[in-house]
Order: C-alpha cells, then structure tokens, then sequence
C-alpha cells in the first residue's frame, strides 16, 4: 500500500506545501464506496453531544443511504425556510425520498444561491420523491 498526499509544485506558487502537515488517515480493509465515504465522514466531523430531557430527532432523513446529506441550514432570505443540500455518493442513479422533520408546506429544487429552478422538482408537504444522477449535487428549500 502507497500513500501520496503531499505535492510541492514550483508553479505558480513556489512556496506551495512546503512547511508542517498534519495528516489524519483511516484504514478500513473491505470497504465499499459507501462505506468509504462514511468513513470518511466519520474521520472527518467530530460528533456533536446534545444533552437533554429527550432525544433529539434528525431534521431530514433520506431513504436511500446513497443520497448523503450534506448540509441543513435556515434560507438565507430569513423566510425561516429549510435549506438541505445532498449529494448522490456511489457513482450511480439513485431514487430516494426526502423528508423533513418540521413542518412544510412544500419543497423545492433550487440552484445554489437558493432561487428556484425552472425545471425543478416541487411537491406539496414536507416530502420529495427524487432520482439523482451519479454524483449530481440538489438543493432543496422546504418552504414554511
């Protein structure tokens, strides 16, 4: 096994990569795609402890453990919406439903700086049937 992970190119920038790394590697014999990238997840964002009188619920769950949640954030127009965008992580199509745990009037696609696509998907409530194709990125806005 070989592990590149540094490269010190002289062009542009003759100064690039030079001085100290800190590397962090995991080793998971067996692993597929999908594994990997929890892996990598897991190596990656340290877990955050919610103390509390009961537990706390996820805010989106998806059907399809190809379909990975990338990020969960407040709309940036403070409308109050939710913003979720994910990815399909194995390489391949992948049918999922979306689902928010809050609750919504409908969904959406937008494109990244949140506006609605044209040809986007939409539905009433607080769900979304959807097919990704291999690695496409989705923003979704679950409208209030």
């Amino acid at each position: 096994m070989r592990q590149s992970l540094l490269r010190a190119p002289l062009y542009p920038d003759p100064a690039a990569d030079q001085g100290l790394h800190v590397l962090t590697t995991t080793i998971r014999p067996g692993a597929a795609i999908g594994d990997a990238v929890e892996e990598g997840y897991r190596t990656n964002l340290a877990p955050r402890v919610v103390r509390g009188a009961h537990p706390v619920a996820p805010l989106v769950s998806v059907s399809n453990p190809a379909v990975v949640v990338e990020a969960v954030k407040l709309a940036e127009d403070g409308s109050g919406d939710l913003v979720v965008r994910l990815y399909e992580s194995l390489g391949g199509r992948a049918r999922a439903t979306v689902t928010a745990d809050a609750a919504a009037a409908g969904v959406v696609a937008t494109d990244l700086l949140e506006r609605p696509l044209a040809d986007g998907a939409t539905a009433d409530g607080a769900s979304l049937d959807l097919e990704l194709r291999p690695f496409q990125l989705l923003t979704l806005r679950f409208r209030r």
